[in-house]
């Protein structure tokens, strides 16, 4: 079982929390991580792409010549797909790219990418991360206390103050701890959880 030490926002160890095996202990399966991170991205594919077919094509009402006797090559429309201005033959059509995979699936991924940032020690557990006033300085100065780069955090309930304070740092991103999914999870190098949040996690994964 993962034990973790709880620190504050000053860095000081004031805690240990043990961590479900059966969420940040699981072995790793990357075929399950790909297929979820593969169903993420395509949920978010926009599919406005669109292409017009020659009959969308305006123009080419009129055959551009008779169809013998000039030596050239038979034409009814100036807007057939051969022709420069034409339309486009199999082109991309508005289209809904989503789907799901199984609910297991998804749950088996969660853990093994909660699991993979244990073992590669980059989870750090906050008892709390309470701030008095929005200000990005002194968030700036809590990360690199705690030497954080590209970071997620995992937040147990909204906290305006954090998420302002936040949000003009580039590789910073929070999210309670209802969205957590696995893109994010590997996107980000470091997951920052609240203590609240952890239990609310392995309460998901466990039910």
């Amino acid at each position: 079982m993962p034990v973790l030490n709880v620190y504050d926002i000053e860095k000081t160890k004031i805690a240990e929390v043990e961590l479900s095996d059966l969420v940040f202990g699981v072995e790793v399966n990357e075929r399950v991580l790909h297929e979820v991170v593969k169903m993420q991205l395509a949920c978010r594919r926009q599919g406005t792409a669109s292409t017009k077919g020659r009959s969308d094509v305006r123009g080419g009402g009129k055959k551009p010549w008779r169809q013998k006797g000039t030596g050239r090559a038979r034409a009814g429309t100036t807007r057939s797909p051969l022709w420069r201005g034409g339309g486009i033959v199999f082109g991309p059509k508005p289209r809904d790219y989503s789907y799901k995979v199984p609910k297991k699936v998804r749950k088996a991924a969660l853990k093994s990418a909660l699991s993979m940032k244990v073992k590669e020690d980059k989870v750090t557990i906050l008892k709390s991360f309470s701030m008095d006033e929005i200000k990005t300085k002194k968030f700036v100065e809590i990360l690199d206390r705690f030497e954080l780069g590209k970071t997620l955090f995992v937040l147990d309930e909204k906290n305006v103050v954090l998420e302002k304070s936040s949000r003009n740092i580039k590789d910073v991103k929070m999210m309670r701890s209802e969205g957590i999914n696995v893109y994010d999870l590997l996107k980000y190098d470091n997951l920052v959880l609240l203590e609240p949040s952890v239990k609310k996690i392995e309460g998901a994964l466990l039910s």
